[in-house]
């Protein structure tokens, strides 16, 4: 019989894990402080747990973390860690440090099925979801990998960002509890306002998770109009932008913060105009939307066929949005000397879906529709 990963489970899980094997709920709440707080995969280690329970656990459960497969470290202090999932699969997470903060970038999915056009894990196409206990197990790796590399007995992670690899949202059931876990004081105890799930506008597990956990919530907007969205987010041909804003504004009346992050990726000549800033102010206040704008500079790859916005364009777009009264920030890149910047996850996921040719054959023929366009009597 396969032993079930203890990872899998948030505290209520556990507790009825422990009821099947005979136990009492504080059993549950002893083990889950145990594998979390303390980082234990020993049943023999628990010591506080009675013989007979740690003799059954021994038996039918395991706690079973990733293996890491490679570990990067950039001279800015950010951290790469690429764990295999199986079948040839890997995927990423990444730490950053701060003076004030230490921030985990977690992914949900190994590849993703969105295919945004600038991000080269979406390039990489599709392979699996990961399992709850996968998730978690990227912050029970690093929290505990850090204290010990750091010589820390208190916490290190103090923010998780669901903005790895992956969209999470479309892999929701194995997501809530994961989040669970992470906010639980039993656990690692991190606030809801630390804990920040991103999405590229799944609307309606936008809507569920205001009801059954409502974090914090970043969006992945990226362009001010439907026409520029359908092809830079494939995924606004079925959710658009004022359909994804009215969620916004529902997730409002739950959320920890009174704001919503939409997450902005600078690319030249694309989406980057004062134009462009503009019809955002537009949109944002039409739906009557409370947000900041988070402003991240492109990390260029071959295949996107996209550059970054020089520097001095993305201050003047951020300008304009700051003017109209939007708070605005342009995002620090961090260890891109390692690829663990923003858009750079790939990993070694296989390109299970041909993502690069379909993307390709796209822009093939967005430009033979431009070119035709031109070639029109006026």
């Amino acid at each position: 019989m396969t032993a079930i990963n203890l990872l899998d489970f948030d505290l209520e899980g556990l507790a009825a894990f422990c009821e099947q094997l005979g136990e009492k709920r504080f059993r549950a709440t002893q083990l889950f402080r145990w594998i979390h707080q303390r980082g234990a995969s020993d049943f023999e280690q628990m010591t506080d747990l009675a013989k007979s329970l740690r003799g059954k656990l021994a038996g039918v459960a395991q706690v079973q973390g990733l293996p890491v497969i490679a570990q990067h470290m950039s001279a800015d202090g950010t951290i790469k860690w690429l764990f295999g999932v199986g079948d040839g699969n890997a995927v990423e997470a990444v730490f950053i440090p701060e003076d004030d903060r230490g921030t985990l970038c977690v992914s949900s999915q190994a590849g993703c099925a969105v295919g945004c056009r600038f991000c080269s894990t979406g390039h990489q196409g599709f392979s699996r979801n990961l399992s709850t206990g996968e998730i978690v197990a990227q912050l029970w790796f690093a929290e505990h990998f850090l204290r010990k590399h750091l010589g820390r007995e208190d916490r290190v992670i103090s923010n998780v960002v669901m903005m790895g690899m992956g969209e999470p949202l479309q892999n929701y059931s194995a997501l809530v509890p994961a989040l669970r876990t992470m906010l639980d004081d039993n656990a690692y105890g991190l606030s809801r306002r630390r804990v920040t799930v991103s999405t590229s506008g799944v609307v309606p597990m936008m809507d569920r998770l205001a009801q059954d956990c409502p974090v914090a919530l970043a969006v992945s907007l990226h362009a001010p109009n439907d026409a520029l969205r359908d092809d830079l987010v494939p995924l606004n041909r079925k959710y658009p932008i004022e359909e994804l804003l009215a969620a916004c504004k529902r997730y409002l009346a739950h959320a920890p913060r009174d704001f919503i992050t939409f997450e902005y990726c600078m690319l030249d000549g694309v989406n980057d105009s004062d134009a462009h800033a503009q019809q955002l102010i537009e949109q944002v206040r039409r739906q009557d939307v409370s947000c900041k704008f988070n402003l991240i500079p492109f990390n260029p790859f071959p295949a996107s066929g996209l550059l970054r916005s020089p520097a001095a364009r993305v201050q003047a777009f951020a300008r304009v949005l700051a003017d109209s009264g939007i708070v605005t920030t342009v995002r620090k890149t961090r260890g891109d000397d390692i690829d663990a910047a923003c858009g750079q996850l790939a990993g070694d996921v296989k390109d299970r879906t041909r993502a690069a040719d379909r993307m390709a054959q796209r822009r093939t023929v967005m430009m033979q529709r431009a070119d035709a366009s031109a070639n029109q009597p006026a």
